[in-house]
């Protein structure tokens, strides 16, 4: 993405609303919003917005990951599926 393109005061954003939504949504691409010279919003489509949202928490998922593995908190697959076989089982009855 080119930021110098991707850059739009508030004015801008009032007097081409629609057409900055058209643009957003059919090119999948982020707009950054200005007031008074200063970056104050990110407009962005939905679709990258909840793709950014999944990548976070599976980046978040795999360093709280790497942190249990580092701390020695975790065990082998066998164990916890037996595990959950014996809580399966303990509901059962």
């Amino acid at each position: 993405m080119k930021y110098s393109r991707a850059i739009k005061s508030i004015s801008y954003l009032k007097a081409h609303a629609s057409e900055i939504i058209r643009d957003i949504t059919e090119n999948k691409e982020t707009m950054i919003i200005t007031q008074n010279g200063e970056a104050k919003v990110v407009v962005q489509d939905i679709h990258v917005y909840e793709q950014t949202q999944e990548s976070l928490a599976m980046l978040k998922i795999l360093a709280q990951s790497s942190a249990n593995i580092s701390k020695g908190k975790f065990k082998p697959v066998d164990k916890a599926f037996e595990d959950i076989r014996k809580r399966i089982d303990e509901r059962k009855s």
